[in-house]
């Protein structure tokens, strides 16, 4: 078989991963300087990327550059009086913002929810959304050029913890859950920024910040647009017309000799940040060296899963606009992507869809010949992924192949999906290519959502981040409810069975520790994850948004118990 690159773009390397703004290049200094002067422990990167200035650029930059130091480490004393004069503190560009739409309890809220003690805590997961929501300050819209925060013109639903921005990705599990909590102008609020970011930049990007200003996630956002739509038969939303990383990178980046191996690394480091698993040992040759990341030479399985969801999201969203060339064009790229991934991913002995490693370097070669033995035989979520997709999940002796290597994969825990079987122990893993890859975006759209090559890399970057034990809510969601839209009865069984152990250790988890986390250990119940560079966080606006998508679907009987 031969892997033609005739659905892709002519892509070419778009050079070296470097920063965005003089502002960028400021606080990278500011940030250096702080991790010699106070060391690694505690040490947050991202805190400096998203100080704001309280004067202009000149003026920081000439107070920071008259600075005593001593064999170049500024003392303790003086950086602390530094920062404390010339920046407002990483958050203060965003103000709280009490939602128009949410009440404490919205009328139909969770109707299958019968217990009344889950039902108690779903209002308290619920009220987060009023937790997490802000909106630009006023300083970052009238002085933009002070602020790494980009100026949008809604409000927003905010992560949480160190995560004082806007995601993209992330906003689709956001607006699932709001959806669910019955606040549609919240969400539609949340698309109107991502499309604003599209009007002014091109595409969404990773995250509302300067330092993310060439690097976009995975493309949702047409699926956030269906997701609205269907609740709202709103068509006004016409979807249809990290600087905090580069210290660590810089240190792997020195283990190679010359600058033209640095160079493909920081591509690869950044097209990892972007897949949405920054990081795993799914992208690294050597799941122990972090150093052999080889994401631009990776085909992801669920990256093109993504780009065939949006296919499929636009044109029906084009046949709800009566636009029927439209939607004729993107149903024909869908069904191109379809064979695709069955060509190159599928492995019928195994019951899954694998990642495909290119052997003639990275991307945009004109063709290769497929090999089996270039496909990644470990066990990830993301093998599953594609029955999240009505042309995979509607094929019922699919589902019951697929289904059967799912249970057996090793991945099903007490307390949910693992991301992996891999427990790392390194600092960072392999990454997935975003571009270049045999089904790149067609050139009709030019990458429209999808641009792939990032200047800056973000912080929050491990290894065992998105490893074994740890399960993450997106994952969660995606296989519970491509197995849910089966229709097969032992499919929902199973779909069920793994969302009750998900809200159970979500319930615990909360009931610990009052919050909400990030990520969890899915070994035990209740357990929250580990791992990465910086402490897990908590908030946590796509954790939310699965548990109530959860409870919105299956409900808690009045008898069930909700303990462990």
């Amino acid at each position: 078989m031969t892997l033609a690159t005739s659905l892709s773009p002519k892509c070419s390397v778009r050079g070296p991963v470097v920063v965005t703004t003089p502002l960028v290049t400021f606080l990278e200094r500011v940030q250096e300087t702080a991790l010699g002067t106070f060391g690694e422990e505690d040490f947050d990167p991202k805190l400096y990327v998203d100080l704001s200035l309280k004067f202009n650029l000149s003026k920081t930059q000439k107070a920071f550059d008259e600075l005593p130091s001593e064999n170049g480490t500024v003392s303790v004393k003086d950086l602390k009086v530094f920062i404390a004069t010339f920046f407002d503190d990483a958050g203060d560009d965003l103000v709280y913002y009490d939602p128009v739409d949410f009440v404490p309890e919205p009328e139909g809220f969770l109707p299958k929810v019968k217990n009344p003690e889950v039902r108690s805590w779903a209002l308290e997961v619920h009220a987060l959304w009023k937790n997490l929501s802000r909106k630009v300050s006023d300083g970052v819209l009238e002085h933009s050029e002070l602020h790494t925060l980009l100026p949008l013109p809604e409000a927003v639903v905010v992560p949480g913890s160190r995560f004082r921005e806007v995601y993209y990705w992330d906003s689709y599990w956001v607006i699932r859950g709001l959806l669910a909590s019955k606040m549609y102008e919240t969400a539609k609020a949340i698309v109107t920024n991502l499309i604003f970011l599209v009007d002014t930049y091109g595409y969404v990007l990773n995250g509302a910040r300067a330092y993310y200003t060439n690097r976009s996630q995975p493309p949702l956002l047409s699926a956030m647009v269906y997701e609205i739509y269907n609740r709202t038969c709103d068509v006004e939303l016409r979807y249809i017309r990290s600087p905090s990383r580069m210290l660590k990178d810089k240190e792997s980046a020195s283990k190679f000799f010359g600058n033209s191996e640095k160079q493909q690394f920081y591509r690869d480091v950044a097209s990892a940040a972007e897949s949405g698993w920054d990081f795993s040992t799914r992208w690294m040759r050597n799941t122990s060296e972090f150093t052999t990341l080889s994401t631009t030479s990776i085909l992801p399985v669920d990256l093109n899963v993504y780009i065939l969801k949006m296919e499929l999201d636009i044109a029906f969203l084009a046949k709800v606009l009566g636009n029927k060339s439209t939607m004729e064009s993107f149903m024909e790229f869908a069904e191109a992507r379809k064979n695709a991934i069955n060509s190159v991913f599928w492995d019928a002995e195994k019951g899954q869809w694998l990642d495909y490693r290119l052997t003639n370097g990275t991307i945009c070669k004109e063709s290769e010949t497929w090999q089996a033995c270039n496909q990644n035989q470990n066990a990830y979520a993301s093998n599953f992924i594609p029955l999240w997709i009505d042309l995979f999940h509607s094929d019922a002796a699919l589902v019951e192949n697929v289904m059967r290597s799912f249970q057996s994969s090793g991945l099903v825990h007490a307390a949910g999906i693992a991301t992996s079987l891999i427990n790392s122990g390194q600092q960072c893993p392999t990454p997935r290519s975003l571009c270049g890859i045999i089904l790149c975006l067609p050139t009709s759209y030019k990458c429209m959502e999808n641009r792939l090559y990032a200047n800056i890399v973000r912080p929050d970057r491990s290894c065992k981040n998105r490893d074994f034990p740890n399960g993450w809510a997106p994952l969660q969601h995606m296989i519970v409810e491509g197995l849910l839209r089966s229709g097969l009865k032992e499919a929902r069984s199973l779909a069920e069975d793994i969302a009750v152990r998900w809200i159970k250790t979500n319930y615990i988890g909360y009931k610990k520790t009052g919050a909400m986390h990030e990520k969890y250990d899915v070994r035990k119940c209740g357990a929250f994850g580990g791992g990465g560079e910086y402490i897990p966080q908590t908030g946590l606006g796509w954790s939310n948004g699965v548990v109530l998508t959860f409870l919105e679907e299956f409900g808690w009987p009045e008898d069930r118990s909700i303990g462990c």
